[in-house]
């Protein structure tokens, strides 16, 4: 078996080899359909673990939002083998670190650790994916944790209550409209059996990925994989099936007032594609356009709206290509003391429109790709940041290559094409705005 998996990996390596790479990753597949990667980093003696699934709150059952997340949370409370809370504290015991995270399009558990402890986090995790106990004692003593983490971290806070507004006018139908840690009254209606099915559902090896990176060789990874995660058994993986998103309606607006917000906060998101959804490439323009705009002290809206207006606090865009279906393209400013919402608005509308009026500059393109793949660069050094950056993209249905020859296809971005996206992106009807007020806008 182990000399077979060595000959798939070889069989991997041979294109990925005769060019230079981010993160140079060595994947392999085992029979039950297990993906692993394998980022060699041998500045200290430290690994980090992480196992994927490709499975997040968009793909829980209609009614049932943030069970992919109460089953996160489940995740640490045991096996046949291990004690409720008991996965941590060897964690801990053994002088590593653990966590977990829910996203829209995945769910990830990790452990930063002596090398030498990595069979015993390996042992752990492959135990969880195959015979976790849901206890329905247990189940609802997290269930409360799960709601109290919601009232702490959105009903409480202001600006995480405008962004859940704001999902709902954004999508019509798609599952992205729900947030991932679910509504209170979906969470409140998860039972056992849906735990249940939906575990035993999506995790399965074939819907896996397995990332180590650290001071580790293929050769170990691959013998400790074939030994823990290889017995696992596959099992027939359903489709990911979404509602398709009708063309957006907008634009469309959410306003949002309460005492407590401090600092107000302007947004406007437009729906955008997905590096998965991106066959013309067009997400690297939109990459390259966020560092235009947002990109440090000396970035478009920044030097504009804080530095030459003095009208903004703050100012910037994001954009994620890493998501299974749309993304979003937003742009966001806090008014200074002193200065309306209403000029603030009027004062990035007006920025909005010279982009699409004008465009952006051969130099602000060209410094712009210098800096992203700057960051590339440094990205090398990091233990961590291959893996969460490999994880994002093999959960979110691209490819190695995408990770890998992304400096490429960022270098390859032109004034035209980022001129392009802007007009193709930045439509009225596919925009929501979010305003964020405190009692006396």
């Amino acid at each position: 078996m182990l000399a077979r998996i060595i000959l798939i990996l070889l069989f991997f390596l041979i294109p990925l080899s005769g060019r230079a790479g981010v993160f140079n990753p060595e994947p392999f597949e085992l029979d039950n359909g297990l993906q692993v990667v394998v980022i060699e980093n041998h500045r200290a003696p430290i690994v980090t673990h992480m196992v994927w699934y490709k499975v997040g709150d968009a793909d829980a059952p209609p009614g049932l939002s943030g069970l992919p997340h109460l089953l996160e949370h489940l995740m640490f409370k045991g096996t046949k083998k291990i004690g409720p809370g008991d996965f941590s504290k060897i964690v801990a015991r053994n002088g590593g670190r653990d966590n977990a995270f829910t996203g829209s399009d995945f769910t990830a558990y990790h452990q930063n650790l002596a090398a030498d402890r990595l069979e015993l986090v390996m042992k752990m995790e492959a135990d969880r994916m195959a015979n976790l106990v849901l206890d329905p004692k247990l189940i609802d003593t997290e269930r409360q944790v799960v709601l109290e983490e919601r009232r702490s971290r959105t009903d409480n806070e202001p600006a995480s209550r405008l962004r859940e507004k704001m999902g709902p006018e954004q999508y019509a139908v798609h599952p992205y409209r729900n947030p991932v840690i679910g509504w209170e009254g979906d969470i409140k209606a998860i039972t056992p059996k849906d735990l249940r099915a939906f575990y035993q559902r999506w995790y399965v090896p074939n819907n896996a990925i397995l990332i180590v990176a650290g001071d580790v060789t293929p050769q170990q990874v691959l013998t400790l994989a074939d030994t823990y995660y290889a017995s696992i058994p596959r099992r027939p993986l359903p489709g990911r099936e979404r509602a398709k998103e009708p063309p957006p309606k907008g634009p469309k607006s959410v306003e949002l007032k309460d005492k407590a917000v401090k600092q107000p906060l302007w947004m406007k998101e437009y729906l955008a594609p997905s590096r998965r959804l991106d066959p013309g490439r067009q997400s690297y323009a939109l990459e390259v356009l966020e560092t235009i705009l947002s990109g440090g002290a000396t970035s478009r809206l920044y030097e504009s709206l804080v530095v030459r207006q003095k009208l903004a606090a703050s100012a910037g865009a994001s954009y994620t290509p890493d998501r299974y279906d749309l993304s979003e393209f937003g742009f966001y400013a806090s008014p200074n003391p002193g200065v309306t919402m209403k000029s603030l608005e009027e004062a990035m509308e007006a920025e909005i429109l010279k982009l699409l009026a004008d465009g952006v500059t051969e130099n602000e393109v060209e410094r712009a790709k210098a800096r992203l793949i700057d960051g590339a660069v440094y990205a090398r050094d990091s233990l961590s940041g291959g893996a969460y950056a490999l994880g994002r993209a093999l959960g979110t249905g691209q490819t190695i290559d995408d990770v890998e020859l992304w400096p490429e296809r960022i270098g390859a971005v032109t004034r035209e094409q980022v001129n392009a996206a802007i007009k193709s992106v930045l439509r009225p009807e596919a925009a929501v705005i979010g305003r964020l007020l405190g009692e006396t806008p």
